[in-house]
């Protein structure tokens, strides 16, 4: 992805957000071993990722009351995790790291983007409930950093769920990513909150955000300016369903007309990206005149970007802002998007 800076502001869930995070139902379980995490020594592992490293298939890591500084890695061979905070508050439970895609290793070499991740979950089968996964990289404690990508989740195996967890963070917030571009690669966040600035929702995944409240990072900008960009999808020309916004609502304490809706990220020929964001509140902070932008060169209008019954302050209809017809919407659900080629039906 790009670099983008710029001054920031803070942000964190609103009240309906967490009320909403908190209020999620409660998410049943694969059967299998419980491995205890506890930061305090009280239980069995103390981080993370040893719990993960002990686990096998079936297994369900819970993790207790605490903040958690490390980062963690789901490999593909950990298929069918849980991922559970114990309160089930996902406040509570915290995985905090602050890596950057220009951040030094010790060799001398940098992350990358997708090596800055917090959390990255590349088995399939996936739960994470509970859970705050957040990456605190800061660009104004960095100035030295220019690569200020700033993965909290990097999501990139099949049928994954997140479900009553946040992702925070500012540029890149969450990855939904397909290893193999034309691959069935399917990730479902439902009753869940994001938050960031910039291409924060991004990648090549089938991915579905279903009932969740996204929040519109504040980095300064005047009305009217661009204070940034919630989504850049990679979608390959041959999958019909890349990102998926649905009965959500969008938060911003940015000022009026400063953020964009998405643009094409175009790194290859075959790079179209799909997004749609439906039956959706947005708010002032939208650009009603075209939320859609261009990138690298590439014209939004070659991507496929589209609304459907969108609410609030920031949505309106226009020529720079494609509607689907109620025929077209039927076809770009929930259910439609995850389905692939063995039915999968997660949506509660």
């Amino acid at each position: 992805m790009l670099t983008d800076t710029g001054a920031i502001g803070t942000a964190t869930p609103s009240a309906s957000a967490r009320a909403t995070v908190a209020a999620s139902p409660s998410v049943a379980v694969a059967a299998g071993r419980t491995l205890a995490v506890a930061a305090d020594g009280s239980a069995a592992y103390r981080t993370v990722q040893s719990a993960v490293d002990a686990a096998v298939s079936g297994d369900t890591v819970l993790i207790a009351k605490g903040t958690y500084r490390e980062v963690v890695n789901v490999p593909t061979a950990k298929k069918g995790l849980t991922l559970k905070g114990a309160t089930g508050n996902a406040e509570d439970v915290v995985v905090t790291y602050d890596n950057a895609a220009g951040t030094k290793k010790a060799d001398g070499s940098t992350f990358g983007t997708e090596g800055s991740a917090t959390v990255t979950v590349t088995a399939n089968d996936t739960l994470l409930t509970g859970v705050t996964v957040q990456n605190t990289f800061e660009r104004s404690a960095h100035p030295e950093i220019t690569a200020t990508q700033a993965v909290a989740l990097a999501a990139r195996g099949d049928r994954q769920q997140y479900v009553n967890s946040r992702f925070i963070g500012h540029q890149d917030t969450v990855l939904n990513w397909a290893p193999s571009a034309t691959g069935q690669y399917r990730q479902y966040f439902r009753n869940s909150f994001v938050a960031g600035d910039v291409d924060f929702v991004f990648g090549n995944a089938t991915a579905v955000y279903d009932r969740v409240n996204i929040t519109l990072r504040d980095r300064g900008a005047a009305a009217g300016g661009n204070n940034g960009y919630l989504s850049a999808p990679n979608t390959d020309a041959s999958k019909p369903y890349g990102i998926l916004v649905t009965d959500s609502t969008i938060n911003s304490p940015a000022k009026a007309n400063t953020f964009y809706l998405g643009r094409p990220w175009h790194p290859s020929a075959n790079a179209v990206g799909q997004l749609v964001i439906r039956n959706t509140a947005l708010p002032a902070a939208v650009k009603t005149a075209g939320p859609w932008t261009d990138m690298s060169g590439f014209s939004w209008k070659s991507a496929r970007f589209a609304e459907y019954a969108n609410t609030g302050a920031g949505a309106t209809v226009n020529a720079d802002r494609p509607q689907l017809t109620a025929d077209q919407a039927a076809v770009y659900t929930a259910r439609r998007y995850l389905a692939g080629t063995d039915g999968w039906n997660p949506v509660g």
